[in-house]
């Protein structure tokens, strides 16, 4: 029963601030600028949960996540703009374009740990790029072309979907042996956990929406390039989810919020920008180094009050 009222609760949640941004952007009151800053903090939303599956739940250091971004952004982009295929089409083949390059490197990689692992994948995220930037067909270094598709509601909807679909895998028996695995691998595979499957169906999972973000990204600029996607953007991904608590879907989503806001900004002092921002993540470690929310969700505030009040 709990289950289900939080998902009715969730959906509803989820309905009114749809309403909200609709109304405010049909009616002129958000102008273009800031239309745009809603798309792109969903678009870190879905990038920030999906790699707090990786990272969060199944405790894979992933320093890569940049490189399936670039998959499903131009995967997406060939298909719409070479294709001139539908753009909902676009969104899923890049997703699952981007699931099967996840597969491709997490079942090699996914055997390593630790550091190890994070070389790996930032290996990964850089090859992926250099690609890309010697191939003609998608443009190359110049960048592609791409046609502004991406609206409030595509990045909602594929928001909803990429946070239930998350948030059920981790609630369920195959989240349970994720986190088992993160809390101690090797007492993980003595219990019968099969640990190299979980660790590489997370992976998936998370590439899967990374390329559905990346998706969104191609689609809501006109051009994309190879620079967009450099490990620079790997450590911001990154940054979410360790700013928001390692462990905590809800701390992610609320990181990406606040970072995607100072981000924008102060993109209009690009002298002073990166200092301000990394000064931020300073403080903010310094005075809390398990992330904005820990390990919890915000869901467990509200049973903490339920069950005061039942102990009284």
């Amino acid at each position: 029963m709990k289950k289900v009222s939080k998902f009715w609760l969730f959906l509803i949640l989820a309905v009114l601030i749809y309403g909200i941004g609709q109304s405010l952007i049909q009616t002129g009151i958000l102008n273009a600028f800031y239309s745009n800053m809603l798309i792109l903090m969903i678009i870190n939303i879905i990038l920030a949960v999906s790699l707090h599956l990786v990272i969060g739940i199944t405790g894979q250091f992933s320093i890569g996540h940049a490189g399936f971004l670039a998959v499903g952004a131009y995967v997406s982009a060939i298909i719409t703009m070479k294709f001139e295929l539908p753009f909902v089409l676009a969104i899923i083949i890049g997703g699952i374009v981007a699931a099967l390059a996840g597969l491709l490197v997490g079942i090699p990689t996914l055997r390593l740990r630790g550091d190890y692992l994070a070389i790996a994948t930032l290996g990964f995220g850089e090859i992926i790029r250099i690609v890309f930037l010697n191939i003609e067909y998608v443009g190359g270094a110049a960048g592609m072309m791409v046609s502004n598709m991406t609206t409030w509601t595509s990045a909602f909807v594929c928001l909803v979907i990429t946070i239930l679909v998350i948030s059920n895998f981790t609630n369920s028996r195959h989240g349970r042996a994720c986190i088992a695995i993160r809390e101690n691998e090797i007492a993980a595979d003595a219990m019968g956990i099969n640990t190299t499957f979980y660790k590489v169906a997370a992976f998936a999972i998370g590439s899967f929406f990374a390329g559905i973000a990346g998706g969104l990204f191609s689609h809501n600029f006109y051009i994309i390039q190879p620079t967009n996607f450099g490990f620079l953007k790997s450590f911001d991904i990154l940054i979410f989810v360790v700013l928001g608590g390692l462990g905590s879907m809800s701390g992610s989503v609320i990181a990406a919020i606040l970072l995607t806001i100072i981000s924008t900004y102060l993109q209009q002092y690009p002298e002073t920008r990166m200092i301000i921002y990394s000064i931020v993540l300073v403080v903010v470690m310094l005075y809390r180094p398990q992330g904005l929310m820990g390990t919890r969700e915000i869901t467990d505030f509200f049973g903490k009050k339920n069950s005061v009040k039942g102990g009284n």
